[in-house]
């Protein structure tokens, strides 16, 4: 495993722990019930595919008026022997 691999993974790891750290001590330290964690991270879930969905229709529609407009395929203007 290369050095570059490795430290690669150990970021993920540590991040990955010290989230669950964060969780933990939201939990232990305020109070917080295991079910509000829960609905709070299914808000967030659907909160970010959400913004994941606009975001692709957004860019779909946009690629489309692109190429409606004519200006979607920029090889065709450049290469001379389609003239």
């Amino acid at each position: 495993m290369t050095k570059a691999r490795r430290r690669y993974y150990r970021t993920i790891i540590l991040g990955l722990a010290a989230m669950a750290v964060l969780i933990w001590s939201a939990m232990d330290q305020f109070g917080i019930s295991q079910e509000e964690m829960l609905g709070l991270f299914y808000s967030v879930v659907a909160g970010a595919l959400g913004i994941i969905i606009l975001a692709a229709v957004i860019a779909t529609l946009w690629a489309l008026l692109r190429r409606l407009s004519g200006r979607g395929d920029a090889r065709d203007k450049d290469d001379p022997g389609t003239d």
